[in-house]
C-alpha cells in the first residue's frame, strides 16, 4: 500500500462568508461616510455627545460598523472618546481655530483660484444650485439652519471639486472634518446672522469669479467668506481660551 496520502483540499471561504465580510466593509464605509458628512456640514456641534448605540439605531446597522467608523474618526481627531465611553465632537480652543483658519485661507484660497481655471459647465451648474439653496434659506422668514450649513458646505466643495485635483480635495476634507462643527457658531447663531452675515454676497462673488475664469477674484471672495465667518466666531466667545 502506498504511504502517499491524498493532498488535503485547500480550505476556502464559502460564498456566504465572503458576502458577509463584504457587507461589513460596506456598512462600515457607509457609517463613516455619514458621520463625516455630518461633521463637515456643521450638523454636529462642538461638545455634542452621541452613543454608539444611538448611531447604530439611527442608521439601522449593528454596533460593529459603527465602532469601526468611529475608531477611524477618533484616530484622525475628528471625534473623541470620553472616559465613560461616550463619543463627543471635540471642543476647540482659540489658538487651534486660528491655526486652522490660516491653513484654510492658503489651501482653500488656492483651490478657488484653480477652480476658476479648470471648471466645467457642470461644475458651474452645481455651484449655482447650492448657492441658490443657501440664498433661499437666508431669505426665508423661517430659515432651516441645517439646510443652510449643508448648502454652504456643498457650494464650497462644488468649487473645490472643480479643481480636478483629488489630492487637494482630500486635504480640504481633512480640514473641514475639524472646522465643520465650528460653523454652528456662525451660520446657526441666529436667523438674522444668516441673513446679514455677508455669506450670500461672498458666495455670489465666488461663483461669478469662477464662471468668469478670474482666479484672483475667486480667491479673494473665498478668503473674505472664511475671514468673515472666523471673525464672527471669535467674537462669540465660545472658543476655549
Amino acid at each position: 500500500m502506498s504511504n502517499l496520502s491524498s493532498p488535503r483540499p485547500t480550505k476556502t471561504p464559502s460564498a456566504i462568508a465572503q458576502i458577509g465580510r463584504l457587507e461589513r466593509v460596506t456598512l462600515g464605509e457607509r457609517v463613516h461616510t455619514e458621520l463625516r458628512e455630518l461633521l463637515m456640514s456643521g450638523e454636529l456641534a462642538p461638545g455634542q455627545k452621541m452613543s454608539l448605540r444611538s448611531v447604530a439605531e439611527t442608521l439601522g446597522v449593528s454596533m460593529m460598523p459603527v465602532r469601526e467608523a468611529v475608531s477611524r474618526l477618533v484616530a484622525d481627531q475628528s471625534l473623541e472618546v470620553l472616559p465613560n465611553r461616550a463619543v463627543r465632537v471635540p471642543l476647540m480652543n482659540l489658538a487651534r481655530f486660528r491655526e486652522l483658519t490660516i491653513v484654510r485661507l492658503a489651501v482653500e484660497g488656492f483651490a478657488a483660484e484653480q477652480a476658476a481655471r479648470s471648471r466645467a459647465e457642470s461644475d458651474l451648474a452645481a455651484m449655482r444650485q447650492f448657492e441658490e439653496a443657501f440664498l433661499a434659506e437666508a431669505r426665508s422668514s423661517e430659515p432651516h439652519a441645517d439646510r443652510a450649513v449643508r448648502a454652504n458646505k456643498e457650494l464650497h466643495f462644488a468649487v473645490y471639486e472643480a479643481t480636478r485635483l483629488p489630492t487637494l480635495v482630500g486635504i480640504i476634507e481633512g480640514l473641514w472634518l475639524k472646522i465643520g462643527p465650528i460653523l454652528n457658531f456662525d451660520l446657526k447663531a441666529s436667523p438674522e446672522r444668516l441673513r446679514t452675515g455677508g455669506a450670500t454676497g461672498h458666495h455670489r462673488r465666488l461663483v461669478a469669479a469662477v464662471k468668469a475664469g478670474d482666479g484672483a477674484a475667486a480667491r479673494q471672495a473665498l478668503v473674505d467668506d472664511i475671514e468673515g465667518a472666523a471673525c464672527f466666531i471669535e467674537s462669540t466667545g465660545r472658543l476655549l481660551e
